[in-house]
């Protein structure tokens, strides 16, 4: 497992992160045996969100590995907040997040996060606001550090300028299939719809500024279009240069998908969503795997992506 320092924090982190999205489908017992699994191949960074199963999903996970000092010390714990699932609107009011990580350490039991991300952004946000809120939070001790997902440059700036604490994490949608965060940037000034520039240029912002990428959704097409591995229909070609690279490496293609993200020079950590011990296993496979920059293109462009 490659391992590598969060900037600006004392966290050395594993390129390779449990997300805990979906674990509410699982019985405790196999929850256990996933977070094992997870923490045997060298995982030791641990993702969840309030809003992922209602908060089952934080209470499952604490339940089912049975929380307590010993284990909390192994583990970087991250939660996001931000986000009213029930009637689906974003609130970074000071009130909600202290509110929101009051219950995420209840659920967690844990006296504190790693790691504090705002979810979504919320374009009523009062940065004023969220400033006050992450001071309380770190002063009490209850968040070290504090992060976004899914949020550009400006949004990132204009948080920056009131909130005293270094953002250091944003969590975004990567994938060889899902690759915005790169399109544009090699099909510049082309007359193509790869050209066009989504994402304001956030991969460089964040590396310019020393802020963690974590790719979420590492294995899918588009928004939850599902995955690409395996899908012979619309990916024969991805498949196929997958496969090769694969039997090259003697791992599964899912540890070569992992390998595409991990060899970009930015050192983005790979949000892994799987409810299946082995595919965390074949995932971490492509911890260490440093494809040439020949294999990572033949796998970018595979995916219908154009190198001009």
């Amino acid at each position: 497992m490659k391992y590598f320092p969060i900037k600006n924090t004392s966290l050395n982190v594993s390129n390779m992160v449990m997300g805990n999205m979906r674990i509410n489908e699982l019985t405790k017992v196999e929850i256990g045996n996933l977070v094992r699994t997870a923490m045997e191949e060298g995982i030791n960074f641990f993702d969840h969100a309030d809003i992922y199963g209602g908060g089952e999903c934080e209470s499952l996970f604490a339940d089912a590995i049975q929380m307590n000092a010993s284990i909390r010390d192994k583990m970087i714990l991250q939660s996001k907040c931000g986000i009213h699932s029930k009637d689906n609107y974003y609130d970074f009011s000071k009130k909600h997040i202290v509110k929101s990580v009051e219950g995420i350490l209840k659920r967690l039991k844990t006296d504190y996060l790693d790691l504090l991300l705002l979810h979504r952004p919320d374009p009523l946000m009062e940065p004023e606001e969220v400033a006050e809120a992450f001071d309380e939070l770190h002063n009490s001790g209850k968040v070290r550090y504090f992060g976004v997902s899914n949020h550009n440059p400006m949004q990132i700036e204009l948080l920056q300028k009131y909130v005293s604490h270094k953002l250091v994490v944003n969590q975004l949608q990567l994938s060889i299939a899902q690759s915005a965060l790169i399109d544009s940037g090699i099909a510049l000034n082309m007359p193509v719809d790869q050209s066009i520039n989504r994402d304001s240029s956030i991969l460089e912002y964040c590396r310019l500024k020393d802020i963690t990428i974590q790719a979420w959704s590492p294995y899918q097409n588009g928004f939850f279009e599902g995955p690409f591995l395996g899908d012979l229909e619309k990916f024969p070609e991805l498949n196929q240069v997958m496969d090769e690279l694969a039997e090259k490496y003697q791992v599964t293609n899912t540890a070569i998908a992992s390998a595409w993200i991990t060899r970009h020079p930015a050192n983005i950590q790979v949000v892994l969503g799987t409810t299946t011990p082995q595919r965390i296993k074949d995932a971490c496979a492509g911890s260490e795997i440093i494809l040439t920059r020949k294999e990572w293109y033949d796998l970018y462009k595979a995916a219908g992506h154009i190198v001009p």
